[in-house]
């Protein structure tokens, strides 16, 4: 007895239901071979974003110490300064543009997903398995990265935590999917000359070679574009991607195209701290009484204990002022000229211990981020400041005032605002 049928029903899962006839092995392949070299960046570059974290510091790891599956545990560099912005505009511009690649791939294999029958042998179920496993995890990992950077959060899991997760699963699903396909691909690309289909026009485009239970239609219709249009198209789609969206990182001329940045393009935005906000004071819950006159900073190393006011940090230390980048995690950066006292310097009141870390507390109720780690090198950093004004003025709340950690090359999540407290300590 027949569980399925063994004629299909009528609609998709008929072979003949799909007449393209640009669709087949080597389109299918060419985009393939696209994903194969993007989602490798992303990847890598998000293993480098999260040990830029130093997870291996303090409270900055919000993965369980025992499951983080990081191998790259390194003190992250303060050289060059711009060293985290590239990492983190490479991310997120890259898998910004991999979207319409992921769509056109799965255009190209959709008779696939309704191949009939649905299970006829447990190799082609687990194949079908592996497959579902690739497209859910690239969707899953494009769909909550693009939320993360609108800071949009319709779920009720922890973006870091999953986000991290998912990547390994796609990874490994990128392997096993070129482990079992690289044949295939190997076979399309040689089969049709490479990139001999790029050369052929809408009138010559023909379908490749039928097989039975393949992507080409048994019953194609005729030509309405050519296989280079149908790259085209999605070249030109990832294209209006980037150039609405990479200005967020790179800046200069290309910022005022970024309309479709998280951010924008901050132009809009007026005066020395007129550049882009992810968490405002309000939001924050730091009021204009925590960070007003009663303010001070505390220092702590090994047991000493010192209280400086705004005033005294301002006219009786070293001030120095160096252009430095803040790049966040969703992608943007923004380069400007902070003003401040070297955290060195301030270690130095208190004679701290240079080969200690440094503990960075906010006036941020508890909560993520509310303290960060920074390296000992991070910490002794020439350039590392404890910023107090930005492009010749004071801070405003909602970019830290009273204070905040600026450190070359660091996450901006942690180039800590409203600092409250500084503490050298062992590791």
């Amino acid at each position: 007895m027949r569980l399925v049928p063994e004629t299909p029903p009528p609609g998709p899962a008929r072979p003949e239901f799909w007449r393209s006839p640009v669709r087949g092995p080597w389109i299918t392949a060419a985009l393939g071979i696209v994903l194969l070299v993007g989602f490798p960046i992303v990847f890598v570059t998000g293993i480098l974003s999260h040990a830029a974290y130093l997870p291996q510091l303090g409270d900055n790891d919000v993965l369980p110490r025992d499951l983080d599956f990081q191998f790259v545990k390194i003190d992250w560099p303060t050289s060059p300064v711009w060293l985290y912005a590239v990492n983190q505009g490479t991310h997120v511009t890259v898998g910004i543009l991999l979207v319409p690649v992921v769509i056109g791939k799965l255009w190209s294999v959709i008779p696939k997903l309704f191949a009939w029958p649905p299970a006829p042998s447990p190799a082609e179920v687990l194949t079908k398995l592996a497959n579902l496993l690739l497209v859910g995890s690239a969707f899953f990992q494009l769909a909550t990265g693009i939320a993360n950077i609108q800071l949009w959060y319709p779920w009720h899991f922890n973006f870091v935590v999953a986000h991290y997760y998912g990547g390994w699963v796609l990874i490994v699903s990128i392997v096993l999917h070129v482990a079992i396909r690289m044949p295939k691909v190997r076979a399309a690309m040689r089969t049709n000359q490479d990139l001999k289909p790029l050369r052929t026009n809408l009138q010559n485009t023909r379908p490749e070679r039928y097989e039975a239970g393949g992507l080409v239609s048994p019953n194609p219709g005729p030509a309405t574009i050519s296989r280079r249009g149908v790259l085209g198209i999605v070249g030109a789609a990832s294209g209006a991607l980037l150039v609405t969206t990479v200005g967020q990182s790179v800046g200069g001329p290309l910022r005022r195209f970024a309309v479709l940045a998280p951010r924008g393009n901050g132009l809009a935005l007026d005066g020395p701290n007129g550049f882009p906000i992810n968490k405002t004071a309000q939001v924050a819950r730091v009021t204009k009484e925590l960070a007003g006159p009663s303010w001070v900073l505390e220092l702590t190393a090994d047991g000493r204990q010192l209280q400086l006011d705004r005033d005294y940090l301002l006219s009786k230390l070293p001030q120095h002022t160096y252009d430095l980048p803040i790049a966040c995690v969703e992608g943007w950066s923004t380069t400007q000229s902070w003003t401040g006292v070297r955290l060195a310097d301030l270690g130095r009141l208190v004679d701290a211990d240079p080969g200690h870390v440094l503990h960075v507390g906010s006036l941020q109720p508890r909560g993520a981020f509310r303290q960060t780690t920074l390296s000992k090198d991070q910490a002794n950093a020439d350039k590392s400041l404890l910023a107090l004004k930005v492009g010749g003025v004071d801070l405003s709340m909602d970019h830290g005032f009273p204070a905040r950690i600026i450190v070359p090359a660091m996450p901006g999540v942690h180039c800590t605002k409203w600092v409250s407290d500084l503490q050298w300590a062992h590791a």
